[in-house]
């Protein structure tokens, strides 16, 4: 049953608080995930590696999100939600710490992979209980508030940690990133509400009942490909922005503002038409993120045009995560978390293999502009998927609307 308008509104200003204690745990997270990007280069010549070696850093981080999700969100079936994302963030700050103070380039994969651990069970059960705290036409809105933090690090925290990197050394930056997680376990703490935890047995089995729609396989695996293709690019946007575009190390920083602001909005214009149309939405968003990919690997030797190119990136990207998640939940409506958690591994499952293969294509001699060509190639398939899910979908639900005017 549909809540009236004003119940609506009343129950998202009251969810509000808690909307944003769960954003400054997406905060920290999406810092750390995305700051490394802007620190390869110091990374690389702290440790003697090559740029493609030190791109390991953001595809172990991804894979570890990949194992993790599933894995944390499963045991946690038992734990009340609130409860788990505080302990998520526990490990989040571990991560981070190991990552500070690591002598070698091995143990800063290991620190990055605890890490990373903490980010799809976080993502996956807040984005659950964000929707759960909203009325059902304003969910993905919801979901939006939440994944604000994460856009609003690439804003504020990936620049200013990447400058702070750049002046004072890149373990201050991961030593501050583990005093907003800190402040995220204290933010859920205070303000996210207990709700009633589902029975186990049942749960589990739902949970796991909920992959065998071929639908939710489709989800993902656009989900894979979609937002992947941005990771192709941004993975390398540092020696990409220095090199073919000739700008200097310090404009790196503003580069990645641009980026982060292009993330903000479209996180937030994807999180407003969700709840409209969401395929069409998911037409729109992954063809011209496509494109914008291809063009970036010839606007990446002009220093005006890669300005505008970079936030467009974001823009683009960002556009896909409200109605990629939301398809997932919409798919598995009796059983969300544990799909949803392993849709956020499936982002990043997409951003190791974009990660990858933009190293791969680097290291064959093809330049730093190459990797935008693999993720116009990897957006351009998920738009296909996508298009394949609305025909069966469609064909699916003929039958049952034939019947019906019968």
């Amino acid at each position: 049953m549909q809540p009236a308008p004003a119940t609506s509104s009343r129950t998202s200003r009251s969810s509000l608080p808690a909307l944003l204690a769960l954003a400054i745990g997406a905060f920290g997270i999406g810092t750390t995930e995305f700051v490394i990007t802007g620190l390869l280069p110091e990374i690389a010549t702290d440790f003697d590696v090559s740029i493609p070696t030190a791109g390991i850093l953001v595809t172990g981080y991804a894979l570890g999100v990949v194992v993790g999700a599933p894995l944390l969100t499963a045991l946690g079936t038992r734990i009340p939600r609130k409860r788990m994302l505080m302990l998520l963030m526990g490990v989040f700050v571990i991560g981070n710490l190991l990552s500070a103070v690591t002598p070698s380039f091995e143990l800063l994969i290991a620190g990055r992979v605890v890490t990373s651990l903490a980010h799809g069970a976080f993502f996956g059960i807040g984005a659950v209980l964000a929707a759960e705290l909203v009325a059902p036409d304003r969910k993905a809105g919801a979901i939006a508030t939440m994944f604000t933090g994460l856009t609003v690090a690439n804003v504020v925290g990936v620049p200013l940690g990447t400058l702070i990197g750049q002046q004072l050394g890149w373990r201050v930056t991961f030593a501050l990133v583990a005093a907003v997680g800190v402040a995220g376990i204290a933010g859920i703490a205070l303000l996210v509400p207990e709700l009633p935890r589902p029975r186990v047995a049942a749960r589990l089995r739902q949970e796991l009942s909920a992959f065998r729609n071929v639908q939710v396989g489709l989800a993902m695996a656009m989900t894979v490909l979609g937002f992947g293709g941005v990771f192709a690019a941004i993975t390398y946007i540092a020696p990409m922005m220095t090199g073919p575009a000739g700008f200097a190390d310090s404009s790196v920083t503003w580069l990645l503002v641009l980026f982060g602001l292009g993330m903000v909005i479209g996180n937030l214009v994807g999180g407003r038409f969700a709840d409209r149309a969401l395929m069409p939405l998911l037409y729109v968003s992954l063809g011209l993120l496509s494109l914008t990919l291809l063009a970036f690997t010839f606007t990446a030797h002009s220093q005006p045009a890669a300005v505008v190119t970079v936030p467009l990136l974001g823009f683009f990207g960002f556009a896909t995560v409200p109605p990629l998640q939301k398809r997932v939940l919409d798919q598995t409506a009796q059983a969300p978390t544990l799909a949803s958690a392993v849709n956020i591994g499936a982002f990043n499952l997409g951003n190791a293999l974009a990660a990858w293969l933009g190293g791969v294509v680097i290291s064959a001699g093809y330049g730093y502009t190459a990797p935008n060509l693999v993720g116009a190639a990897l957006t351009g398939s998920a738009l296909l998927l996508a298009v394949l899910s609305a025909v069966l979908e469609r064909r699916t639900a003929a039958p049952v609307r034939l019947g019906a005017a019968a």
